[in-house]
Protein backbone atom coordinates (compact mmCIF):
# COMPACT_ATOMS: atom_id res chain seq x y z
CA UNK A 1 0.00 0.00 0.00
CA UNK A 2 1.33 3.72 -0.74
CA UNK A 3 0.46 5.86 2.62
CA UNK A 4 0.22 9.51 1.64
CA UNK A 5 -0.20 11.99 4.48
CA UNK A 6 -1.40 15.38 3.37
CA UNK A 7 -0.63 18.11 6.15
CA UNK A 8 -2.24 21.81 6.47
CA UNK A 9 -3.29 24.58 8.46
CA UNK A 10 -6.76 24.76 9.19
CA UNK A 11 -8.68 27.90 10.19
CA UNK A 12 -11.81 28.07 9.02
CA UNK A 13 -14.92 26.10 8.17
CA UNK A 14 -15.82 25.49 4.27
CA UNK A 15 -18.81 27.83 3.43
CA UNK A 16 -19.94 24.73 1.68
CA UNK A 17 -20.11 22.45 4.14
CA UNK A 18 -19.47 22.06 8.38
CA UNK A 19 -16.16 20.71 7.43
CA UNK A 20 -12.56 22.11 8.17
CA UNK A 21 -10.85 23.70 4.78
CA UNK A 22 -7.03 22.35 5.13
CA UNK A 23 -4.55 24.22 3.43
CA UNK A 24 -1.78 21.80 2.55
CA UNK A 25 1.43 22.85 2.69
CA UNK A 26 3.51 19.28 2.57
CA UNK A 27 3.08 16.18 0.87
CA UNK A 28 4.19 12.52 2.46
CA UNK A 29 4.38 8.87 0.82
CA UNK A 30 5.36 6.40 2.93
CA UNK A 31 4.97 2.96 2.27
CA UNK A 32 2.47 1.02 3.90
CA UNK A 33 0.90 -2.17 4.23
CA UNK A 34 2.90 -4.93 4.31
CA UNK A 35 5.76 -2.17 2.87
CA UNK A 36 5.94 -1.19 6.07
CA UNK A 37 6.65 -3.85 7.55
CA UNK A 38 9.79 -4.22 5.26
CA UNK A 39 10.87 -0.47 5.96
CA UNK A 40 10.54 -1.29 9.55
CA UNK A 41 12.95 -4.52 9.08
CA UNK A 42 15.01 -2.60 6.80
CA UNK A 43 15.44 -0.04 9.49
CA UNK A 44 16.74 -2.35 11.76
CA UNK A 45 19.31 -3.43 9.40
CA UNK A 46 17.99 -6.58 8.03
CA UNK A 47 18.44 -7.30 4.69
CA UNK A 48 14.44 -7.51 2.97
CA UNK A 49 12.82 -8.73 0.19
CA UNK A 50 8.92 -7.56 -0.20
CA UNK A 51 6.45 -9.71 -1.77
CA UNK A 52 3.46 -8.09 -2.53
CA UNK A 53 0.47 -7.22 -5.25
CA UNK A 54 0.34 -3.51 -6.90
CA UNK A 55 -1.05 -1.99 -9.93
CA UNK A 56 0.36 -0.21 -12.91
CA UNK A 57 0.45 3.11 -11.63
CA UNK A 58 2.42 6.07 -10.34
CA UNK A 59 1.59 5.13 -6.90
CA UNK A 60 3.14 1.39 -7.46
CA UNK A 61 6.45 3.69 -9.04
CA UNK A 62 5.93 5.70 -5.82
CA UNK A 63 6.56 2.60 -3.63
CA UNK A 64 8.97 1.05 -5.60
CA UNK A 65 11.03 4.08 -5.99
CA UNK A 66 10.65 4.95 -2.16
CA UNK A 67 11.66 1.25 -1.15
CA UNK A 68 14.67 0.92 -3.42
CA UNK A 69 16.31 3.52 -1.89
CA UNK A 70 15.92 1.85 1.25
CA UNK A 71 17.78 -1.29 -0.38
CA UNK A 72 14.68 -3.48 0.00
CA UNK A 73 14.22 -5.83 -2.75
CA UNK A 74 10.84 -5.79 -4.88
CA UNK A 75 9.76 -8.93 -5.73
CA UNK A 76 5.83 -7.24 -6.53
CA UNK A 77 2.85 -8.94 -8.48
CA UNK A 78 1.52 -6.06 -11.15
CA UNK A 79 -1.93 -6.59 -11.49
CA UNK A 80 -3.42 -5.32 -14.73
CA UNK A 81 -7.29 -5.49 -12.91
CA UNK A 82 -6.67 -2.98 -9.60
CA UNK A 83 -4.88 -0.11 -8.62
CA UNK A 84 -2.07 -0.24 -6.30
CA UNK A 85 -3.82 0.28 -2.93
CA UNK A 86 -3.57 3.94 -1.70
CA UNK A 87 -4.63 5.54 1.42
CA UNK A 88 -4.66 9.49 1.95
CA UNK A 89 -4.93 11.07 5.41
CA UNK A 90 -5.36 14.33 6.21
CA UNK A 91 -3.55 15.72 9.23
CA UNK A 92 -4.08 18.92 10.94
CA UNK A 93 -2.63 20.21 13.92
CA UNK A 94 -1.00 16.85 14.99
CA UNK A 95 -5.22 15.26 13.79
CA UNK A 96 -6.24 13.46 11.20
CA UNK A 97 -9.49 14.72 9.78
CA UNK A 98 -9.99 12.35 7.49
CA UNK A 99 -8.88 8.86 5.17
CA UNK A 100 -9.57 8.27 1.87
CA UNK A 101 -9.20 4.58 0.41
CA UNK A 102 -8.60 3.94 -3.35
CA UNK A 103 -8.60 -0.17 -3.91
CA UNK A 104 -9.83 -3.14 -5.17
CA UNK A 105 -9.76 -6.24 -2.63
CA UNK A 106 -10.56 -9.01 -5.02
CA UNK A 107 -8.55 -12.09 -4.02
CA UNK A 108 -5.11 -12.96 -6.45
CA UNK A 109 -4.74 -16.57 -7.76
CA UNK A 110 -3.27 -17.76 -4.81
CA UNK A 111 -0.18 -19.96 -6.81
CA UNK A 112 1.39 -17.16 -8.29
CA UNK A 113 1.87 -15.33 -5.32
CA UNK A 114 3.22 -18.30 -3.63
CA UNK A 115 5.67 -18.91 -6.06
CA UNK A 116 6.86 -15.60 -5.70
CA UNK A 117 7.52 -16.23 -2.12
CA UNK A 118 9.07 -19.54 -2.91
CA UNK A 119 11.42 -17.74 -5.03
CA UNK A 120 12.41 -15.60 -2.17
CA UNK A 121 13.30 -18.33 0.63
CA UNK A 122 16.67 -19.33 0.00
CA UNK A 123 18.91 -18.11 2.80
CA UNK A 124 16.02 -16.42 5.15
CA UNK A 125 16.56 -15.81 8.59
CA UNK A 126 11.90 -15.36 9.24
CA UNK A 127 9.20 -14.44 7.18
CA UNK A 128 6.20 -12.41 7.67
CA UNK A 129 2.83 -12.92 6.29
CA UNK A 130 1.30 -9.73 6.95
CA UNK A 131 -2.49 -10.13 6.18
CA UNK A 132 -4.65 -7.17 5.19
CA UNK A 133 -7.61 -9.01 3.71
CA UNK A 134 -6.98 -7.39 0.73
CA UNK A 135 -6.51 -10.46 -1.76
CA UNK A 136 -2.78 -11.29 -1.73
CA UNK A 137 -2.91 -14.07 0.84
CA UNK A 138 -5.32 -15.87 -1.01
CA UNK A 139 -3.22 -19.17 -0.45
CA UNK A 140 -1.66 -18.34 3.16
CA UNK A 141 -1.64 -22.43 3.90
CA UNK A 142 0.22 -22.98 0.73
CA UNK A 143 3.10 -20.23 1.44
CA UNK A 144 2.94 -21.65 5.60
CA UNK A 145 3.46 -25.01 4.10
CA UNK A 146 6.20 -23.42 1.92
CA UNK A 147 7.87 -22.00 4.85
CA UNK A 148 7.55 -24.94 6.79
CA UNK A 149 9.37 -26.68 4.07
CA UNK A 150 12.05 -24.48 3.94
CA UNK A 151 12.77 -24.65 7.53
CA UNK A 152 11.99 -20.80 7.64
CA UNK A 153 9.95 -19.48 10.79
CA UNK A 154 7.09 -17.66 9.54
CA UNK A 155 5.06 -15.18 11.78
CA UNK A 156 1.77 -13.92 10.76
CA UNK A 157 -0.25 -11.57 11.68
CA UNK A 158 -3.30 -12.21 11.31
CA UNK A 159 -7.09 -10.75 9.92
CA UNK A 160 -10.25 -11.35 10.37
CA UNK A 161 -12.34 -14.19 12.70
CA UNK A 162 -10.85 -17.17 10.50
CA UNK A 163 -7.94 -18.41 11.73
CA UNK A 164 -7.90 -22.10 10.84
CA UNK A 165 -5.99 -20.74 8.07
CA UNK A 166 -2.94 -20.08 9.99
CA UNK A 167 -2.55 -23.27 11.08
CA UNK A 168 0.80 -24.09 11.35
CA UNK A 169 2.57 -20.93 11.61
CA UNK A 170 5.42 -20.34 14.01
CA UNK A 171 3.59 -17.54 15.56
CA UNK A 172 0.79 -15.22 14.88
CA UNK A 173 0.27 -11.82 16.65
CA UNK A 174 -3.05 -10.44 17.15
CA UNK A 175 -4.28 -8.24 19.46
CA UNK A 176 -6.45 -8.54 21.80
CA UNK A 177 -10.04 -7.39 20.39
CA UNK A 178 -8.55 -10.18 17.32
CA UNK A 179 -7.79 -12.79 19.70
CA UNK A 180 -11.41 -12.04 21.38
CA UNK A 181 -13.30 -12.54 18.19
CA UNK A 182 -12.34 -16.05 17.81
CA UNK A 183 -11.38 -17.12 21.29
CA UNK A 184 -13.81 -15.80 22.90
CA UNK A 185 -13.60 -13.09 26.08
CA UNK A 186 -11.14 -13.48 28.68
CA UNK A 187 -12.31 -12.22 32.17
CA UNK A 188 -8.80 -12.19 33.56
CA UNK A 189 -4.97 -13.01 32.63
CA UNK A 190 -5.35 -16.69 33.61
CA UNK A 191 -8.45 -17.23 31.32
CA UNK A 192 -6.79 -15.05 28.82
CA UNK A 193 -3.17 -17.54 28.98
CA UNK A 194 -6.04 -20.57 28.90
CA UNK A 195 -7.22 -19.71 25.29
CA UNK A 196 -4.27 -18.95 23.89
CA UNK A 197 -2.53 -22.29 24.65
CA UNK A 198 -6.10 -23.56 23.65
CA UNK A 199 -5.64 -21.71 20.23
CA UNK A 200 -2.07 -22.69 19.98
CA UNK A 201 -3.09 -26.40 20.42
CA UNK A 202 -6.01 -26.03 18.01
CA UNK A 203 -4.09 -24.50 15.18
CA UNK A 204 -0.59 -25.99 15.67
CA UNK A 205 1.40 -23.11 16.73
CA UNK A 206 4.55 -22.53 18.26
CA UNK A 207 3.86 -19.57 19.82
CA UNK A 208 1.18 -16.60 20.46
CA UNK A 209 1.80 -13.07 20.96
CA UNK A 210 -1.24 -10.85 22.25
CA UNK A 211 -0.64 -7.23 21.80
CA UNK A 212 -2.76 -5.45 24.59
CA UNK A 213 -2.70 -1.62 23.46
CA UNK A 214 -2.12 0.05 27.17
CA UNK A 215 -1.75 -3.31 28.89
CA UNK A 216 1.49 -4.09 27.06
CA UNK A 217 1.81 -7.71 25.29
CA UNK A 218 1.31 -11.13 25.98
CA UNK A 219 3.77 -14.22 24.72
CA UNK A 220 2.71 -18.07 25.26
CA UNK A 221 5.35 -20.58 23.81
CA UNK A 222 4.85 -23.97 23.73
CA UNK A 223 6.81 -25.77 26.81
CA UNK A 224 7.24 -22.50 28.67
CA UNK A 225 6.03 -19.94 30.92
CA UNK A 226 3.31 -17.20 29.76
CA UNK A 227 5.26 -13.62 29.79
CA UNK A 228 3.43 -10.41 30.52
CA UNK A 229 5.44 -7.69 29.10
CA UNK A 230 4.01 -4.32 30.40
CA UNK A 231 3.58 -1.17 27.65
CA UNK A 232 6.90 0.82 26.99
CA UNK A 233 4.26 3.77 25.73
CA UNK A 234 5.22 7.19 27.82
CA UNK A 235 3.24 9.29 25.40
CA UNK A 236 0.92 7.48 22.77
CA UNK A 237 0.45 10.30 19.31
CA UNK A 238 -0.51 7.63 16.69
CA UNK A 239 -1.21 4.13 16.70
CA UNK A 240 -0.98 3.45 13.44
CA UNK A 241 1.19 0.81 11.88
CA UNK A 242 2.24 -0.14 15.81
CA UNK A 243 1.48 -3.75 15.12
CA UNK A 244 3.96 -3.64 11.74
CA UNK A 245 6.58 -2.59 14.16
CA UNK A 246 5.98 -5.16 16.30
CA UNK A 247 6.09 -8.40 13.89
CA UNK A 248 9.08 -6.61 12.20
CA UNK A 249 10.59 -6.58 15.17
CA UNK A 250 10.40 -10.18 16.26
CA UNK A 251 11.12 -11.21 12.99
CA UNK A 252 14.00 -9.49 12.99
CA UNK A 253 15.11 -10.32 16.14
CA UNK A 254 14.19 -14.18 15.55
CA UNK A 255 16.54 -14.07 12.35
CA UNK A 256 19.15 -12.54 13.84
CA UNK A 257 19.24 -15.45 16.62
CA UNK A 258 17.41 -14.27 19.24
CA UNK A 259 15.13 -16.61 21.63
CA UNK A 260 11.15 -15.63 21.27
CA UNK A 261 11.25 -14.25 24.79
CA UNK A 262 13.86 -11.71 24.16
CA UNK A 263 12.59 -10.55 20.44
CA UNK A 264 9.23 -10.44 21.93
CA UNK A 265 10.92 -8.13 24.69
CA UNK A 266 12.69 -5.80 22.27
CA UNK A 267 9.19 -5.57 19.87
CA UNK A 268 7.38 -4.54 23.17
CA UNK A 269 10.18 -1.60 23.41
CA UNK A 270 9.92 -0.97 19.57
CA UNK A 271 6.05 -0.46 20.01
CA UNK A 272 6.47 1.83 22.60
CA UNK A 273 8.75 4.19 20.80
CA UNK A 274 6.57 4.32 17.39
CA UNK A 275 3.87 5.06 18.82
CA UNK A 276 5.04 8.73 20.02
CA UNK A 277 4.94 9.32 15.96
CA UNK A 278 2.86 10.65 13.97
CA UNK A 279 1.74 8.16 10.78
CA UNK A 280 2.98 5.15 9.57
CA UNK A 281 7.11 4.92 11.14
CA UNK A 282 9.81 2.91 11.44
CA UNK A 283 12.22 2.19 14.86
CA UNK A 284 15.34 2.25 14.46
CA UNK A 285 18.41 0.47 16.04
CA UNK A 286 20.40 3.76 17.61
CA UNK A 287 16.34 4.21 19.00
CA UNK A 288 15.96 0.59 20.59
CA UNK A 289 19.38 0.75 21.87
CA UNK A 290 18.99 4.28 23.90
CA UNK A 291 15.88 2.90 25.11
CA UNK A 292 17.86 -0.08 26.36
CA UNK A 293 19.92 1.89 28.16
CA UNK A 294 17.67 3.87 30.27
CA UNK A 295 16.79 0.88 31.90
CA UNK A 296 19.84 -0.38 32.43
CA UNK A 297 20.30 -2.53 29.41
CA UNK A 298 21.68 -2.96 26.14
CA UNK A 299 25.32 -1.68 26.16
CA UNK A 300 25.38 0.31 29.81
CA UNK A 301 27.55 -0.25 32.29
CA UNK A 302 30.82 -1.85 31.94
CA UNK A 303 32.10 -2.07 27.79
CA UNK A 304 35.10 -3.15 25.44
CA UNK A 305 36.23 -0.31 23.42
CA UNK A 306 34.90 -1.14 20.18
CA UNK A 307 31.83 -1.54 21.15
CA UNK A 308 32.08 1.50 23.52
CA UNK A 309 33.23 3.45 20.27
CA UNK A 310 29.91 2.25 18.71
CA UNK A 311 27.52 3.52 20.76
CA UNK A 312 29.28 6.29 20.90
CA UNK A 313 28.67 7.19 17.41
CA UNK A 314 25.26 6.32 18.23
CA UNK A 315 24.59 8.40 20.97
CA UNK A 316 26.43 11.14 18.54
CA UNK A 317 23.47 10.43 15.82
CA UNK A 318 21.01 11.37 18.39
CA UNK A 319 22.82 14.65 18.71
CA UNK A 320 24.21 13.54 22.91
CA UNK A 321 26.67 15.30 24.36
CA UNK A 322 29.83 12.69 25.40
CA UNK A 323 31.66 13.43 29.06
CA UNK A 324 34.51 11.69 30.38
CA UNK A 325 36.47 11.53 33.30
CA UNK A 326 39.10 9.01 34.50
CA UNK A 327 40.68 7.52 37.17
CA UNK A 328 41.45 4.77 40.17
CA UNK A 329 38.08 4.96 42.11
CA UNK A 330 39.59 2.00 44.54
CA UNK A 331 37.84 2.74 47.25
CA UNK A 332 34.46 4.71 46.15
CA UNK A 333 32.95 7.23 48.49
CA UNK A 334 30.36 10.41 48.35
CA UNK A 335 32.99 12.53 47.35
CA UNK A 336 33.83 10.64 44.07
CA UNK A 337 29.54 10.28 43.59
CA UNK A 338 29.25 13.88 44.24
CA UNK A 339 31.98 14.58 41.22
CA UNK A 340 30.69 11.82 39.00
CA UNK A 341 27.35 13.40 39.16
CA UNK A 342 28.36 16.86 38.53
CA UNK A 343 30.64 15.12 35.65
CA UNK A 344 27.45 13.88 34.07
CA UNK A 345 25.80 17.53 34.00
CA UNK A 346 27.95 18.71 31.92
CA UNK A 347 25.91 16.23 29.06
CA UNK A 348 24.30 13.41 28.39
CA UNK A 349 26.09 10.11 28.53
CA UNK A 350 29.11 9.58 31.32
CA UNK A 351 32.40 7.46 30.45
CA UNK A 352 34.38 6.86 33.42
CA UNK A 353 38.12 4.95 32.26
CA UNK A 354 39.44 3.22 34.97
CA UNK A 355 43.00 2.37 35.60
CA UNK A 356 43.47 -1.45 35.61
CA UNK A 357 45.11 -3.02 38.76
CA UNK A 358 48.93 -3.04 37.45
CA UNK A 359 48.53 0.77 36.71
CA UNK A 360 47.10 1.42 39.92
CA UNK A 361 50.18 -0.01 41.51
CA UNK A 362 52.28 2.24 39.39
CA UNK A 363 50.96 5.10 40.14
CA UNK A 364 49.92 4.16 44.11
CA UNK A 365 52.29 1.71 45.30
CA UNK A 366 52.54 -1.91 45.71
CA UNK A 367 49.86 -2.28 48.42
CA UNK A 368 47.17 -0.65 45.94
CA UNK A 369 44.60 -1.18 44.83
CA UNK A 370 42.50 -2.19 48.28
CA UNK A 371 39.68 -3.69 45.45
CA UNK A 372 40.21 -5.60 42.00
CA UNK A 373 39.79 -3.57 38.76
CA UNK A 374 36.65 -6.39 38.04
CA UNK A 375 35.16 -5.14 41.67
CA UNK A 376 35.91 -1.31 40.89
CA UNK A 377 34.11 -1.82 37.54
CA UNK A 378 31.13 -3.02 38.94
CA UNK A 379 30.07 -0.32 41.30
CA UNK A 380 31.10 2.25 39.30
CA UNK A 381 28.51 0.57 36.39
CA UNK A 382 25.98 0.62 39.52
CA UNK A 383 25.91 4.54 39.83
CA UNK A 384 23.37 6.31 38.22
CA UNK A 385 25.11 9.15 36.75
CA UNK A 386 27.45 6.51 34.84
CA UNK A 387 26.92 5.70 31.46
CA UNK A 388 29.58 3.86 30.05
CA UNK A 389 32.95 2.05 32.28
CA UNK A 390 36.43 0.75 30.30
CA UNK A 391 39.21 -0.05 31.28
CA UNK A 392 42.98 0.93 30.42
CA UNK A 393 46.08 -0.38 31.50
CA UNK A 394 48.45 2.65 30.33
CA UNK A 395 49.82 5.39 32.63
CA UNK A 396 47.61 7.75 31.38
CA UNK A 397 44.49 7.58 29.39
CA UNK A 398 45.56 9.61 26.49
CA UNK A 399 45.31 7.07 24.02
CA UNK A 400 41.96 6.11 24.78
CA UNK A 401 40.73 9.62 25.32
CA UNK A 402 42.08 10.24 22.03
CA UNK A 403 40.58 7.36 20.58
CA UNK A 404 37.10 8.53 21.85
CA UNK A 405 37.16 12.50 21.38
CA UNK A 406 34.68 13.11 24.15
CA UNK A 407 32.91 16.65 24.22
CA UNK A 408 33.56 17.40 27.27
CA UNK A 409 36.81 16.13 29.46
CA UNK A 410 36.42 16.18 33.03
CA UNK A 411 39.39 16.05 35.79
CA UNK A 412 39.02 16.70 39.52
CA UNK A 413 41.60 18.47 41.31
CA UNK A 414 44.15 21.03 41.10
CA UNK A 415 44.87 20.49 37.53
CA UNK A 416 45.47 22.84 35.00
CA UNK A 417 43.50 22.17 31.59
CA UNK A 418 46.87 21.91 29.62
CA UNK A 419 48.43 19.32 32.48
CA UNK A 420 45.17 16.75 31.98
CA UNK A 421 46.51 13.74 29.72
CA UNK A 422 43.74 13.26 26.76
CA UNK A 423 43.18 17.44 27.00
CA UNK A 424 45.11 18.68 23.63
CA UNK A 425 43.33 15.87 21.67
CA UNK A 426 39.72 16.86 22.79
CA UNK A 427 40.68 20.62 22.72
CA UNK A 428 41.91 20.21 19.43
CA UNK A 429 38.89 18.58 18.01
CA UNK A 430 36.77 21.30 19.26
CA UNK A 431 35.95 20.16 22.49
CA UNK A 432 36.65 21.67 26.38
CA UNK A 433 37.82 20.28 29.41
CA UNK A 434 36.63 21.03 32.62
CA UNK A 435 38.30 20.81 35.94
CA UNK A 436 36.47 19.89 39.10
CA UNK A 437 36.78 20.30 42.50
CA UNK A 438 36.95 17.71 45.04
CA UNK A 439 34.79 17.84 48.34
CA UNK A 440 36.82 18.54 50.98
CA UNK A 441 37.89 15.79 53.60
CA UNK A 442 36.78 13.33 51.17
CA UNK A 443 39.52 10.43 49.51
CA UNK A 444 40.32 7.03 49.36
CA UNK A 445 43.88 7.55 51.21
CA UNK A 446 41.98 9.47 54.13
CA UNK A 447 39.61 6.17 54.40
CA UNK A 448 42.87 3.77 54.04
CA UNK A 449 45.07 5.53 56.49
CA UNK A 450 41.56 5.46 58.78
CA UNK A 451 41.56 2.08 58.70
CA UNK A 452 44.68 1.17 58.84
CA UNK A 453 44.76 2.85 62.21
CA UNK A 454 42.37 0.89 63.52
Amino acid sequence: MLDRYLFGSTGRISPEAPVPVVHVHETDDRPGGAANVAVNLAALGAATSLVGVVGKDVAADSLASILGKQNIDCAFAVADDRPTIKKTRVQSRGQQLIRLDEENATAMPGDAMTSKLKGTLAGAGAVVLSDYGKGALADVVGMIAACRDAGVPVLVDPKGTDFSKYRGASLITPNQSEFEAVAGKSDSDEDLVIRARAMMDELELDALLVTRSEKGMLLVEVGAEPLFLSTQAREVYDVTGAGDTVIATLAGALASGQDLSSAAALANIAAGLVVRKIGVATVTLGEISAALHERGQGGRGLVELDALLALVSEARERNERIVMTNGCFDVLHAGHVSYLEEAKSLGDRLIVAVNDDDSVRRLKGESRPINSLKDRLLVLAGLAAVDWVVPFSEDTPANLIGALLPDVLVKGGDYKAEEIAGATEVLQNGGEVRVLAFRNGLSSSRIINKLDGE
